[in-house]
This record gives structure tokens, C-alpha cells and sequence, in this order.
């Protein structure tokens, strides 16, 4: 937080780059940074983007096994080697030579996994063993395109499973939820706008509720203009006795959902930036809330951090009816190349329930609009016309997630569903865990335990944190001498750090969300050294400005 210095050349004024989102922000952030460290010995940390630099290992080396079993499948159908053409893996006995495969290899994990995958699908799911192995290898060779569009069905099965333990925490509502695999979780928050919009369940000038702070994209897309809706903000503005925000929601801010008008609650959970999980109270809040005053209500829930909060619970498993859930493996399992996501929702939903009360007219016109793939297209559920939508309806026999990527997020399911002990989950939040206790000790700062806390960011609020351990008097200098955006481009200036400014997630205005995920170890000390030295500089000038004798007066 010092005085502005020129902006290298190209650079918009930190006045002009408000109003960018912060992952517009970070472009210009990246260049300040760039050539800060080009005058220095120096090492640009770019803490802005919640891409993990881990990966799950195993479940792709499974991928790359299977692969080459496929190809020899293939080669048994067909195989012209002169020309490098083969066929296409035929099922009958497949399960078989699956089997004989991998006795033939060596014990690797990724050799275990596929065992394992078998005995789980085969005796576990009572998957037909020929059915299963040949989804599987056709699925990696990506020859076809998915069928059902919606999900493949032993995918679906599994990643049914997935959800139940890793988000429902083992106790899954009763009845089933019906998937549909997408490209990622924006993918599935894309698809459901447009199929909300297309069948009149959202209305231009609706109102729509928003948990905020807020990933800043959810932000923006209520009011596209496709949309235009209106957007009441549900705060997370919970606080401890010392000041420290919670980002919880206060009962009181949970009771606007009662408000009628409100159509939809879009909620991340855990939070992003906040990166906390919803209190059990607040739950047990909103649970109470739906059944008493709002049936009709929809919760949109993200819940792409759940697997960062031990005994995590969605929304979805409890108020399956209202709760539609879109989660993404990208965090988890470091695969945001992949782009591999899932749209969750109950078989009984107020969404299907509210098509079957629409007016005579309405429904003649959604009639119509699916006329083209369904005889009954009044009786198909929503879940299938937002696989319809996602390709403009009329190419809807071309719809879906390709098949390898489904084979992608089968693997990484089923590593998961063996994994007895949550190893693997477990050395990830000791990942985030660690990070964060290293960037708190690099501010010289206590860490509040939080079990609710996952880790993956860290929004340090710093107007909060100067307001409890300085004083008014240094808050108000601050404000009247500089802007809130100073925060990021004077770490990007002065010390090649790379933060995303909280304020473009709806959270206070003197805030930075840190992402402990995507940098090594070593990092986090240094930016919790740099921000401590921000503060220092300020605290500096504002005793300088009150030691020096006011102006002479004529």
C-alpha cells in the first residue's frame, strides 16, 4: 500500500482495471509482476489461480494401461499394420482377456487399480464383467460417440457412487440422482442457465439469491444480457468476537430466502473465496427454511472443494428434492486440462415438477422446441433437456462428454472408492494445510483452527485485521490516502506476487484471496513476508503523516 509509481508501458490505470473481474485483473497483475522481477533478482509467484500443481498419478497410469489393452482389442478385430488401421473392440470375452491382461503385468498400482476396478463393478455394482470391460475399452479408444448422451451407464453407476461417499459422506438421500457428465464444472453452470432460460423457469427480471463473497464468473452471468436477472446478495458476513471474519451466513441473512420473489439460491459450498463449508446450523437453518416457507425453492450448489472439508454433506443430500448439484473433479485430482464435471439431480425434483404446472400454452411451445428427439417431449426430464440445450437441441444425437473423458472420471472414481484409507485425500489437504500455516507464520500471524476450513484459499482481509490490531485512526489513513486495488499491484510491483483482489468476488474491498494450492512449499513464507512488509510500510507513513506539524497558515 504505497504511492503509485508509473504503470509499465500498455498497462490500463489501477482506476481502469476495476472493473475487470479479477481473472481479467490477473492479466495485467502478470505483466506488473513480470517486469517488477525483470529488475531484480527475483521469482514471479503467481498466487492468483486455484489450478493445483499436483496430480493424481495412479488413475492415470490406469488410463494409459487400459489404453494399451484397448488398442490390442482393437488389433484382434482388425489390423492392417502396413497402414496403421485397426478395428473396433468387440465385447464378447473381453472381461476375459482383461483379466489374462493384467495377470501378465507387472504388479503396479495402476495394474491394482484395474483389478480392483473389476472385482468393485463386477461384484460389488453386479456389473454384467463383458458390458463393463467393453464400455471401459471403448471408452478409451474414443471411437463412438457416448451413449446414452447423458452418461455412460457404468460411468454413471460409479460416479453415483463417487458423489455418495465424498459428498453425502456416506449416506446418500434415498432415490437416485441422475448425472450428466460435462465439461467441467462452467460447463454444467453454462448448460443449466440456458435450459433454466429456454424453459421459462428463469425469466428476464427475476429475482435470483447469490452466497457471497462468490467465484466471480457467477457473479457476471445473471446479468448477461440473455439473462438480465436481479441478484439479492445472501452474505456471508459472519464474525468472531475479535472481528475475524467466519464466512459463515447469520440466520438473518438466510432468512431473505424467504422472500417469495427469490426464485433460486446459487450457492459454492465450501466457499470460494471464503473456502469454508457451511456450518451444520446454517444448514439445519436453510433445511428448516425450505420445508416451512419455501417448497418451490431452487438451490444451485457447487461443490467442486467438498473433498478439502472432512465429513463434508451437500446440500443436495439434504434437500434432494430442491437442490440441483454440480461438482467437478479438476481440484481434487489436478485435472483442469481435462475438464471433466458432473450435473447431479434427483429423480424427484421441483425443477420436473414445475414444467408439469406450466401453462397449456408454455408447454405447446416447449413441445415443440423438443419435438425433434423425444415422441413425448412434454414427459422428458429437465436433467435431458439440458443435455438437449447443451447442443442447441437439433444436435442433440451428437451430444455429451467424450468417452475417454468419462473413462478419465470413471478411474479417478474408483481410485478414490478403493482408497479405504483416504490416503490420497489426505496428503492433498495436508497440501493446502501446511501452505496456509506457512503463509500465517510468514505474516508473524496466530492460524484459527477452523474444521470447516479447507484450505485451498485464504482471503486475508486486511481493513479487518488493521481495524482490530492497529486502530480507526490507520484505517481511515489508509482509505484517504490510497485504493483498494493497491493491495495486488503493489505486491506485483514491488514483489512479483501475483494475488486476486477480493473485491471482485463481492468481498471486502480491502481483501486478497491467496491460492495455497498452485505454488511450491516454499512460496507461501515469502508472500506472508511481503504482505507483512505492505502493512509495516503503511503503518510507517501514517506515523510520519501524524508526527509532522500541520501546514503554517497565512
Amino acid at each position: 500500500m504505497t504511492e503509485q509509481t508509473p504503470e509499465p508501458s500498455g498497462i490500463p490505470s489501477d482506476r481502469e482495471l476495476r472493473k475487470l473481474s479479477p481473472f481479467e485483473l490477473k492479466d495485467a497483475l502478470l505483466q506488473v509482476a513480470d517486469e517488477a522481477v525483470k529488475t531484480r533478482e527475483a521469482v514471479m509467484l503467481n498466487a492468483g489461480r486455484g489450478n493445483p500443481n499436483w496430480i493424481a498419478a495412479t488413475p492415470r497410469e490406469a488410463f494409459f494401461l487400459l489404453g494399451q489393452f484397448a488398442l490390442a482389442e482393437s488389433r484382434r478385430a482388425w489390423d492392417v499394420p502396413a497402414v496403421g488401421l485397426a478395428g473396433m473392440p468387440r465385447s464378447p470375452g473381453i472381461a476375459r482377456r482383461l483379466h489374462d491382461f493384467l495377470d501378465a503385468s507387472d504388479d503396479e498400482p495402476a495394474v491394482r487399480l484395474l483389478r480392483g476396478a473389476l472385482t468393485y463393478g463386477e461384484h460389488t455394482l453386479g456389473f454384467h464383467p463383458d458390458r463393463f470391460v467393453w464400455e471401459l475399452a471403448d471408452a478409451v479408444i474414443g471411437d463412438n460417440y457416448p451413449v446414452p448422451d447423458r452418461m455412460l451407464p457404468h460411468a454413471e453407476r460409479i460416479v453415483q457412487e463417487y458423489l455418495a461417499r465424498e459428498l453425502f459422506a456416506g449416506r446418500a438421500p434415498s432415490g437416485r440422482f441422475d448425472l450428466f457428465a460435462v465439461e467441467g464444472g462452467t460447463a454444467g453452470i453454462t448448460y443449466l442457465f440456458q435450459s433454466l432460460r429456454a424453459n421459462g423457469l428463469l425469466r428476464k427480471g427475476d429475482t435470483i439469491a447469490l452466497g457471497a463473497p462468490l467465484f466471480t464468473p457467477y457473479l457476471e452471468i445473471p446479468h448477461l444480457e440473455e439473462l438480465s436477472l436481479r441478484t439479492v446478495d445472501i452474505l456471508q458476513s459472519a464474525t468472531t468476537k475479535d472481528g475475524d471474519h467466519t464466512w459463515q451466513y447469520p440466520d438473518a441473512e438466510l432468512r431473505k430466502l424467504e422472500d417469495p420473489r427469490i426464485k433460486a439460491f446459487f450457492v459454492v459450498n465450501p466457499s470460494n473465496p471464503g473456502a469454508v463449508a457451511m456450518r451444520k446450523e446454517s444448514v439445519h437453518k436453510l433445511v428448516e427454511l425450505v420445508r416451512k416457507h419455501r417448497p418451490d425453492l431452487l438451490i444451485i450448489t457447487d461443490d467442486v472443494y467438498g473433498t478439502f472439508v472432512n465429513g463434508f454433506r451437500s446440500l443436495a443430500a439434504e434437500l434432494p428434492r430442491n437442490t440441483l448439484l454440480v461438482y467437478s473433479y479438476s481440484k481434487h485430482f489436478g485435472c483442469t486440462g481435462w475438464r471433466l464435471g458432473v450435473v447431479a439431480l434427483h429423480e424427484d425434483n421441483i425443477l420436473d415438477a414445475l414444467l408439469a404446472k406450466q401453462p397449456t400454452s408454455e408447454r405447446a411451445r416447449l413441445e415443440a422446441r423438443y419435438g425433434a428427439i423425444s415422441l413425448h417431449p412434454g414427459r422428458l426430464k429437465f436433467i435431458d433437456r439440458m443435455v438437449a440445450d447443451s447442443r442447441a437441441v437439433a444436435l442433440n444425437h451428437t451430444a455429451g462428454l467424450s468417452p475417454p473423458q468419462q473413462l478419465q472420471m470413471t478411474l479417478f472414481s474408483l481410485f478414490t472408492l478403493l482408497d479405504k484409507d483416504d490416503g490420497y485425500k489426505k496428503a492433498c489437504q495436508r497440501i493446502c494445510q501446511d501452505r496456509l500455516q506457512d503463509l500465517f507464520e510468514g505474516m508473524g500471524l496466530p492460524l484459527r483452527e477452523d474444521p470447516l476450513r479447507t484450505a485451498y484459499y485464504q482471503t486475508l482481509d486486511l481493513e479487518a485485521w488493521c481495524r482490530e490490531h492497529i486502530g480507526e485512526d490507520f484505517v481511515r489513513f489508509v482509505e484517504e490516502h490510497h485504493d483498494p486495488l493497491e493491495i495486488v499491484f503493489t505486491l506485483a510491483r514491488r514483489h512479483g506476487v501475483v494475488l486476486l483482489n477480493g473485491s471482485g468476488f463481492d468481498g471486502p474491498p480491502w481483501s486478497a484471496r491467496v491460492s495455497l494450492a498452485n505454488l511450491e512449499d516454499d512460496a507461501y513464507p515469502r508472500i506472508g513476508r511481503d504482505l507483512r512488509d505492505e502493512v509495516r510500510r503503511a503503518i510507517d507513513a501514517w506515523k510520519k503523516s501524524r508526527a509532522e506539524p500541520p501546514p503554517h497558515v497565512q
